[in-house]
């Protein structure tokens, strides 16, 4: 049972890159699937959620306009899509996901997927 994060890079400013997430050995089904992100001497931040069930979505101010959470129910799998990337986009991604619904699903974390990098520099 684990989930497994994958599709970071470098890329220049401006540029996009698309993250996935995908869960093996048990189903997103009544899950919220988030992606966290962790620069170096900086606190972990929530980028964004989704309620697998129904789709419904979440984002930090930081990130609205930029970044798409999707999910794609025959993969078992959520995407993070990010565009108009910045460097202060730099950061380990982290992809996590709760069986709860809610604002304090990460309260209830179970599973964790390993970080991906994600370099935005000129």
């Amino acid at each position: 049972v684990q989930l497994q994060a994958s599709g970071g890079g470098l890329v220049q400013p401006g540029g996009s890159l698309r993250l996935s997430c995908a869960a093996r050995g048990f189903n997103l089904d009544y899950y919220t699937v988030g992606w966290f992100r962790q620069a170096p001497g900086k606190e972990r931040e929530g980028v964004s959620r989704i309620y697998f069930t129904t789709g419904s979505t979440y984002y930090a101010d930081s990130v609205k306009g930029r970044f798409t959470i999707s999910r794609d129910t025959a993969r078992n799998t959520v995407c993070l899509q990010l565009t108009s990337l910045k460097p202060e986009d730099t950061a380990v991604y982290y992809c996590a996901a709760a069986s709860v619904y809610g604002s304090d699903w990460s309260r209830e974390i179970k599973y964790w997927g390993q970080g991906t990098q994600v370099t935005v520099s000129s």
